[in-house]
């Protein structure tokens, strides 16, 4: 029991310098235009454009709310070395996904973010899959429109990122002091009963669209 609290007691240690250093590094400010922080279960979604952009999301969260808020990760990337595994399963309590994943595991590739929303938590994802180039945002993926589809009383909220792609540019691994922004809008409406998936993804894509400076 000790062990598992001393441990517990870390994560949450390193939980807070990595807030504040992501804080230091990029002066993100997490504006709530279109709603409050919340404990209700939510579905935070975002354009993705560095490997910096879940770690923004969830510095901008109350600390409170920090331990229900589960981002999505990718297994490939957040695997590879063991301090990544830890600060991905022990400090950001993520939900890992393979995205190479065939058959079986393709098939089952929404079961570990339902088994979150199941517990009346919430998730931060990034329906494009892959990361963009912070300009434009790419097709939308389908799985935000199955989650909203089986989980109707989850809340769907918007988060726009600003300059993520400037911090951190694609291969490289060093970070550039540039200020960010991170704007939550409204919870999208309710999928409608015959609303089309092609439907749902795209107002949930204007609706992030309509976030941007």
């Amino acid at each position: 029991m000790e062990k598992a609290q001393r441990v517990s007691l870390m994560a949450k240690g390193m939980g807070m310098l990595l807030s504040f250093t992501c804080r230091l590094l990029t002066g993100v400010r997490t504006r709530w235009v279109g709603c409050q922080p919340t404990m209700t279960s939510r579905i935070y979604y975002a354009n993705h454009s560095s490997h910096l952009d879940g770690l923004v999301i969830w510095s901008g969260l109350p600390p409170l709310m920090r331990h229900t808020v589960h981002p999505v990760a990718a297994k490939d990337y957040w695997d590879k070395t063991p301090f990544r595994r830890y600060l991905v399963n022990k400090v950001f309590r993520a939900v890992l996904v393979d995205r190479k994943g065939e058959g079986a595991a393709k098939d089952n590739i929404l079961a570990p973010l339902e088994a979150v929303l199941v517990q009346q938590q919430s998730l931060i994802l990034f329906p494009e899959g892959t990361r963009g180039d912070g300009e434009e945002l790419s097709h939308f993926k389908s799985g935000i429109y199955h989650l909203a589809k089986k989980f109707p009383h989850v809340e769907v909220v918007p988060v726009y990122l600003e300059n993520l792609n400037r911090v951190l540019p694609k291969g490289s691994k060093l970070v550039v002091p540039v200020i960010c922004s991170a704007v939550v809008g409204a919870p999208l409406s309710p999928l409608g009963e015959d609303e089309s998936k092609a439907e749902f993804l795209q107002r949930a894509k204007s609706a992030l669209e309509e976030l941007m400076p």
